[in-house]
């Protein structure tokens, strides 16, 4: 069975643009002191290939795994109006054992 090859796009994201921010939770830093682990909000066009290769040039670590979510927008009220906040994506990026990221 041949194995998925993801589709070239016209737009190469510059490490910068690939990463948006990082996520700074509770359930974060659990996971960067358990795992090795740290979550990301990323660009919506990002690839999980994006945003290791960003990570490694950004943080100068090794990335061993790369999982995304699509997070749906929130429903918000302003007084009589009803709306949503933006859609978003989030990156969790595991890393090697020895290295870290130190700004979490």
């Amino acid at each position: 069975m041949p194995r998925h090859i993801p589709q070239k796009t016209s737009i190469l994201l510059e490490p910068h643009q690939v990463i948006l921010k990082p996520l700074v939770t509770e359930k974060g830093m659990h996971r960067s002191t358990r795992n090795n682990a740290y979550a990301f909000e990323i660009n919506r066009l990002a690839t999980k290939h994006d945003v290791k290769r960003a990570i490694e040039e950004l943080f100068e670590v090794k990335v061993l795994k790369v999982h995304t979510q699509n997070r749906k927008g929130k429903p918000r009220r302003t007084k009589m109006r009803l709306g949503y906040t933006q859609d978003w994506k989030k990156a969790v990026v595991t890393l090697d054992a020895e290295h870290r990221i130190e700004l979490f």
